[in-house]
């Protein structure tokens, strides 16, 4: 079908006017009625009758401009839609994020953009890091914020957090009267672990090793929410980022207790492909993500 016809053929009918239509389209007369002609001559069919200078559809013209109507509302809506992206009014940001970064801090910053830019759709999934790694190598996802750096040849990296290590004991553990635990406190102590591979897992195996520590590693849970129950169970007593046991903290029904050693904290990266189309409407988010992080470590 040829579409430019049949827009000839949709104004003329909405108008019921060919010199309206003309007018509509920025041509003539004679090229309205030439366009429907042909229109009608392709399809061996009639779809209007002229009467005096009024427009009148056949039945098969009637159902044609029903069908025409549609084509062209949803021409208009593109329109509008493109109109939309060039204004940055509208976009759509795929995420994908480490467990703590993902449930504990993202949506502090998601939720005041979603309220200031209301058409920028999100999508956020959370994944092992180097899971948010390989799929944002392959452009799977628009931006990705993982618990340790990575060297990757396709990726850009950049520091946006740093956290407090502590250590989580229930509230009746007898290391929580202490201000601050030494290596010496952990001997012996019944640890839940992250999984291999993760931020707080590797911290705290590095700490053992560097202090030469004997400790017993009872359980190895994979989520936050696992092990901060597993603690206040008493199973054991457990490494995890302040920010992840604030709720719990609060409540009384942990305690948090920092390490004397002051390199025991994490980070959190923000990671893009290096050949991304950087839209403005993320390019906002990822500015956001950075003001967010500054006023953050300044309050701490």
């Amino acid at each position: 079908m040829n579409l430019n016809q049949l827009k000839i053929f949709y104004l003329a009918a909405k108008k019921r006017n060919l010199s309206v239509a003309a007018e509509a389209l920025f041509i003539t007369q004679p090229a309205v009625t030439k366009g429907i002609q042909r229109l009608q001559e392709f399809y061996e069919m009639k779809f209007v009758d002229h009467i005096g200078k009024k427009l009148i559809l056949t039945d098969a013209g009637e159902v044609l401009y029903e069908i025409a109507e549609k084509i062209f509302e949803l021409e208009s809506k593109a329109e509008e839609s493109i109109r939309d992206f060039q204004e940055r009014k509208r976009g759509r940001i795929r995420i994908l994020s480490s467990e703590s970064f993902g449930d504990y801090y993202l949506p502090r910053i998601i939720i005041p953009f979603s309220k200031t830019y209301p058409m920028v759709r999100f999508t956020m999934n959370i994944l092992p890091t180097e899971q948010v790694v390989s799929h944002t190598a392959t452009l799977e996802n628009d931006l990705g914020f993982i618990s340790y750096p990575v060297e990757h040849h396709k990726l850009l990296v950049k520091e946006v957090l740093e956290d407090q290590l502590v250590v989580i004991t229930p509230s009746d553990h007898p290391l929580a009267r202490h201000p601050a635990l030494t290596p010496r406190h952990l001997e012996d102590q019944m640890l839940i672990m992250h999984e291999t591979g993760s931020a707080p897992r590797r911290a705290l195996e590095n700490y053992i090793r560097k202090n030469d520590l004997a400790v017993d590693i009872h359980l190895e849970l994979s989520s936050n929410r696992a092990i901060k129950r597993a603690v206040e169970d008493g199973i054991g007593i457990a490494l995890i980022s302040r920010k992840v046991a604030n709720e719990e903290i609060r409540g009384k029904r942990l305690c948090a207790i920092p390490l004397s050693d002051p390199s025991m904290t994490r980070k959190f990266y923000m990671v893009h492909h290096k050949d991304k189309y950087l839209s403005e409407s993320l390019q906002n988010f990822m500015d956001m993500v950075l003001r967010w992080s500054a006023d953050y470590m300044q309050a701490l």
